[in-house]
Formats: C-alpha cells, sequence, structure tokens
C-alpha cells in the first residue's frame, strides 16, 4: 500500500491542521464473542502510536474513556511514540522481551519483526466472520508465510494530481492512465513548457514507488523460494523505462538524491505537471500554494499493462510476549471497528479498512457542487475496492529496495548497461 518513511512524510502533513475533538462511537462493533474478557484484578494494555499527539489526543481520549468503560477490568496507558524514535524503540522493546500490548505501525516495517516471529499470531485469536467484516486484499498485507500478524487499520491511496494550466500550455487534453503514456507526453512538456512531467524518487531508503510501479508494469520481484526474479524481460524493460526517461532529460536529475517530499515541492511551486500522491494532499496543496491548488485537478492513480494499483496502510499488531494477549486483541479489535475507523477516517481524511464502513455514503456520494478534496475522496474510495499492497511483505525488504534502486541509478548514469544492473541487482539479493 508504503514504507515507513514514506508513511511518515504522507500521514504527518496529512493530519495537520485538522480538527482534533470529536465523539468517537461506544460500539464494539466487530469485537469477538470470544474473545476472553482480562482478569477481573484488573489489567493493563500499553498502546503505542505513532506521532498522533497532539492533533488527535482528544480522540484518543474518548476512544479509550469508552473502551474502559464497557471494559471496567481493563485499563489503557497510551504512549505516543515520534515518528524517528518508533523503530528503535519497538525493535528495543521486542528484544528485550518488554514490548507494549497494542502497536501501530505499517506492513512493511511489522512484516521484518513479522518474519522473526515478534507478533501475536491472529488466526487463532480472530474468527473468520470478523476477519471477513476487513477488505480482504487490506487484510493479506498484514499476513507472512499464510499467518496473520496485524489489523487493517486506516488506508490511502495514491491518485494522479494534476495541472491544469499546465497541461493546457503543452497541449495536452487527456491525463495519462498508465506510465507508458505517462512516457509519451512527459516529451511533449518539457518542449512546450520547459516544465517536468513529473518527480519520482530513486533514493534507496525513500519511497517504494518506482518499485511499485515494477509490479504495475508486470514485473515479479520474487519467486516462491525468496529469489529474486525480476531478471527478466519485463524486469529489463521496467529497468529502461526509467533508465530512458532519466537520460532523456525527462526526470529532475535530483530524483537520485531527494525524497518523496521533493514530488511535492516542485509540484507546489509549477515546476511538475503530475504528482502521484494521496488525496489528502490536496489541502497541503491548498494552504501552502493557493493559485497551484485553484488549477488543480485528479484523475485515478498511473498504472501499468496489469491495472494494479497501490494503497497504503497502517496497521496494528500486537507483541507474541504480552501478557494481556485477549485484552489486547479485544482493544485493537475496538480501535478498528466499523464505527471507529469511520470516525477516525472522516477526521484525518484517510480512507477505512473495514467493508461496512467504506460502505458509507461519505465515501461513494459525490455532492453536485463537490469540492476537488470531496472528488477525490470518493475517487480514492472507489479505487480501494480492488487496490492491494503491490510489493512482498518481506523480512528485509529493504535490501530488495536498495538492490534495485542502487543498480537502477548505476545504468541511469551511464555506469553499467541495463542488463547489467539487472543481473547486479538479482545477485545482490540472492547473495545477501
Amino acid at each position: 500500500m508504503i514504507q515507513l518513511r514514506k508513511f511518515k512524510q504522507l500521514l504527518a502533513l496529512a493530519l495537520l491542521g485538522l480538527l482534533t475533538s470529536w465523539i468517537v462511537s461506544c460500539s464494539t462493533g466487530n469485537v469477538s464473542t470470544n474473545t476472553k474478557q482480562a482478569n477481573s484484578g484488573g489489567a493493563t494494555i500499553e498502546f503505542w502510536t505513532m506521532q498522533l499527539q497532539p492533533q488527535f489526543a482528544d480522540y484518543f481520549k474518548n476512544l479509550i474513556a469508552n473502551f474502559e468503560s464497557q471494559n471496567p477490568g481493563i485499563k489503557i496507558n497510551w504512549v505516543d511514540v515520534p515518528w524517528a524514535a518508533m523503530e528503535n524503540k519497538i525493535l528495543t522493546a521486542v528484544s528485550a522481551k518488554t514490548p507494549p500490548d497494542v502497536v501501530n505501525l505499517n506492513p512493511g516495517f511489522a512484516s521484518q519483526l513479522a518474519g522473526r516471529n515478534a507478533w501475536l499470531d491472529l488466526d487463532a485469536k480472530v474468527s473468520n466472520d470478523i476477519r471477513s467484516s476487513y477488505l480482504p486484499n487490506i487484510w493479506k498485507a498484514s499476513t507472512l508465510n499464510g499467518k496473520s500478524f496485524g489489523f487493517p487499520w486506516y488506508l490511502t491511496t495514491r491518485l494522479t494530481i494534476y495541472n491544469t494550466d499546465l497541461l493546457k500550455q503543452a497541449g495536452i487534453n487527456k491525463v495519462p492512465t498508465t506510465y507508458a503514456e505517462l512516457a509519451q507526453v512527459a516529451q511533449k512538456i518539457k518542449d512546450k513548457t520547459g516544465k517536468y512531467a513529473f518527480f519520482v524518487t530513486f533514493v534507496p531508503q525513500d519511497s517504494g514507488e518506482v518499485l511499485e510501479s515494477f509490479v504495475q508494469m508486470g514485473v515479479t520481484l520474487i519467486d516462491a523460494e525468496g529469489k529474486a526474479a525480476f531478471n527478466s524481460a519485463q524486469g529489463k524493460a521496467a529497468f529502461q523505462y526509467w533508465v530512458d526517461l532519466y537520460k532523456k532529460g525527462l526526470l529532475p536529475k535530483e530524483a537520485l538524491t531527494q525524497g518523496h517530499r521533493h514530488a511535492i515541492d516542485l509540484y507546489q511551486s509549477g515546476e511538475t505537471v503530475f504528482l502521484a500522491s494521496g488525496p489528502e494532499f490536496l489541502k497541503t496543496i491548498a494552504n501552502n500554494a493557493p493559485k497551484i491548488a485553484q488549477a488543480s485537478a485528479i484523475a485515478p492513480q498511473l498504472t501499468g499493462d496489469t491495472g494494479k494499483k497501490n494503497v497504503a496502510v497502517m496497521n496494528i499488531v500486537i507483541p507474541r510476549d504480552t501478557k494481556q494477549p485477549d485484552g489486547a486483541v479485544k482493544f485493537a479489535l475496538f480501535v478498528t471497528n466499523d464505527e471507529n475507523q469511520l470516525a477516525f477516517a472522516k477526521a484525518a481524511n484517510v480512507l477505512p479498512s473495514t467493508v461496512k464502513a467504506l460502505s458509507d455514503s461519505y465515501f461513494t456520494d459525490v455532492p453536485a457542487n463537490a469540492s476537488t478534496i470531496e472528488k477525490a475522496r470518493v475517487m480514492s474510495a472507489k479505487e480501494l475496492q480492488k487496490a492491494e499492497i503491490l510489493t512482498p511483505n518481506l523480512k528485509d525488504f529493504n535490501k530488495l529496495q536498495k538492490a534495485i534502486y542502487e543498480n537502477l541509478q548505476a545504468a541511469m548514469l551511464g555506469e553499467k548497461t541495463v542488463d547489467k544492473a539487472v543481473e547486479d541487482a538479482a545477485q545482490e539479493w540472492n547473495n545477501r
């Protein structure tokens, strides 16, 4: 659906300026009747989130108060952890066998620890009826080797945000829907306006958007045995696609050194025509660049011949060493039930991961005088029906991205042929 760093940038901006006080439904929604009550002597559940204070302090205070009122034997201790600190903090806590009981992460990072058997196996705790209340493709995002390790929480999908003024200047009347079409219009945009069509990063530690584009173009990244599968005709074509764009001067040179945040900066300054991003960034653009926002419109996200669409997922996991597994499961289900997901999605301008919450009219009906933001919400929700996590859950996924991006950069700079770059990347992954 997003690497941890990408989500840091994505959500940190998305949550700025939002209202922080609302009442959350007290319904227990999809809590399993099979989940045991916490012991009558009282239990404390420690719940970690990632940088959701101060914007959402009131939300979580109300959420916790409602849960505790319905479960008098359980107390919730909420700890909000800064983005930059979460990775090391949870690694340290898990290694020391002193973890919190419920943790907000994302599948990409959580799967790295799932590979070390760090999380509670939810298949033994959650019934099929409860599991079916979540979007099937999104539930699968928090599985590894056939085992479920997390509950889906909130989501975002990419859209194509574009500058109608620049598109008109370039003489283009149709927004590209595929990467192949994007390459065709990129040259025309550069020739007519002197601007770039778009920006995407090839920094190994940043966004996985390019890796996702490989999958959308039909590339299989990893085979069933965990070996590199991208040393193929499709893999070489995907490498060649990005190398050609760079060598033709149709990508900014800083694509090799700047992260995804630079894509937003360039779009807001009117230097690019397209921005592949979540609809929540429309508010950011409106605040930072009102004239650009006024000229902005939206279209479905770019894809390849496969038609696959990406989704970014935030989930909730329960450490295997929790002292309160049943209470932790009960609270995780409460946080992610239909009513509470809908409330959070509306407030944070994100999407819910349950079928019922997503079917709410808020995500399906477009008002007659709808704003671009309202149109984007409905378009994004519609994409979510078929969206999926495009890259595989691997405990060392970061090494795969590093091998591909670094060799892709070498080919872009003419240091390697495309064939050699693909071969070297595959060898680096297989020999890690």
